[in-house]
């Protein structure tokens, strides 16, 4: 057991790997909650123990089960965002494999965290039935409004959809190895939130609304059971227009060695113009190279992902992704010359460059690929689709929902 201590609130408590649990009455889906990956970020982990308490305080009738699991137990004692790695850079195969094979060195503190993490999550698959969805509570160095990152698969999509927050799509494109990128391998509905601040009380609320929303959306808890409009508009109150998609097209990664500060004064979703300067990388202007808005400028000591550039995502391709997903539009790519299978799994594609070239990283994406590996010749590009346990959710009521919603859904051009 550790002691954290919260800025925004100015309190202490006391927690242990699992914040809470809670089992319902009735069967039902699992809902995993992460608080706490990086220890810096401490509000999704009060949010939670906080939630966990007016479970137990209210009754509340609750249809399956629901996990609060904190994150870097070390950093979040010492109130840093990680010891010598990022918790949230680690989840790949090849670690998971590692941690397995050659046990974490004592002094390597982030992976000794991540082993006992794995562990706890795979006692939960073990136990329970599902289906599993599982969410990732975090909060920003910079000010911003509320948003979701989602790994873009369908599921994810029809699950994200029912929130008045605006949603982040490609951000595995970037990264290697955060956790849920890693569970939504293995094809669960899996998605992170970013409350707000750091230390923002408004952030607390935030994890704290959308905790009860999400339980809620799951089928795990009766709207009538939890003020859910109070929720609902406090999460919507921060949107100030209609539901928006973005994705990322550019990533500022700081190299080792880099000398770089962000310019003051950015904060989340804010628009920036060509030519602009951003930040100062080893004494020289960073300038963005398209207009855009800016997304998570880095305003903290620890971390290499200087800032990211996204831009909106029109309805109408929202739309059209869908319809090339459901006829499987991709398999008709390896039909053509210098784009092939990578193996029978059918789940990713190995493109020649020079065939590429042809088609935008926009197209691939429609599709639901997203490139992961880069060679001299060749571009590795991988789809989420084909893992996903639809089985899991096909009779969940949003994912019912969706497809009605669908016939009548129109498309209309954004702000």
């Amino acid at each position: 057991m550790v002691k954290i201590y919260s800025k925004a609130l100015d309190q202490s408590i006391d927690i242990e790997r699992l914040i809470g649990y809670h089992k319902g009455n009735q069967p039902g889906p699992t809902l995993i909650f992460f608080g706490g990956i990086h220890g810096n970020e401490p509000a999704g982990v009060f949010a939670l123990k906080k939630v966990f308490e007016n479970l137990e305080v209210l009754k509340i009738p609750m249809s399956g089960n629901m996990y609060g699991i904190s994150g870097n137990l070390w950093a979040l004692k010492n109130g840093v965002r990680y010891k010598k790695e990022d918790l949230n850079r680690l989840w790949t195969n090849d670690n998971i494999k590692d941690l397995y094979t050659n046990k974490p060195h004592p002094d390597n503190e982030d992976s000794i965290q991540q082993l006992d993490i794995y562990n706890t999550l795979k006692n939960i698959l073990d136990v329970e039935k599902g289906p599993f969805y599982f969410f990732d509570l975090h909060t920003t160095s910079s000010q911003t409004i509320p948003f979701l990152t989602v790994n873009d698969s369908m599921l994810n999509r029809r699950f994200t959809m029912q929130y008045p927050i605006r949603m982040i799509l490609g951000i595995e494109e970037y990264l290697d190895g955060p956790l849920l990128s890693y569970i939504n391998e293995h094809g669960y509905v899996s998605f992170g939130f970013e409350a707000g601040q750091h230390d923002d009380p408004n952030s607390v609320k935030n994890h704290i609304s959308f905790t009860y929303l999400s339980m809620v959306f799951a089928g795990c808890i009766h709207k009538n059971d939890v003020d859910f409009d109070k929720h609902y508009e406090f999460l919507n109150s921060t949107l100030k227009k209609s539901h928006k998609t973005y994705e990322i097209f550019y990533l500022h990664k700081i190299r080792k060695g880099e000398r770089f500060s962000m310019k003051t004064g950015f904060i989340n979703f804010q628009k920036i113009n060509k030519g602009q300067s951003l930040a100062i990388s080893d004494g020289k202007s960073v300038i963005a190279k398209s207009k855009g808005r800016v997304f998570m400028p880095l305003y903290q000591d620890k971390g290499d992902d200087g800032f990211f550039i996204i831009k909106k995502t029109p309805y109408f391709f929202m739309y059209l992704s869908t319809i090339l997903r459901k006829i499987r539009f991709d398999h008709i790519l390896p039909t053509l010359p210098g784009i092939h299978w990578i193996s029978d799994k059918k789940d990713s594609l190995i493109v020649n460059l020079k065939v590429a070239r042809f088609f935008t990283k926009q197209f691939f994406h429609l599709l639901g690929y997203r490139s992961k590996e880069i060679d001299k010749t060749h571009l590795i590009i991988k789809n989420r689709e084909t893992a996903s346990r639809k089985e899991d959710y096909k009779n969940a009521f949003w994912n019912k929902r969706y497809y009605s919603l669908s016939k009548t859904t129109s498309f209309k051009k954004e702000d």
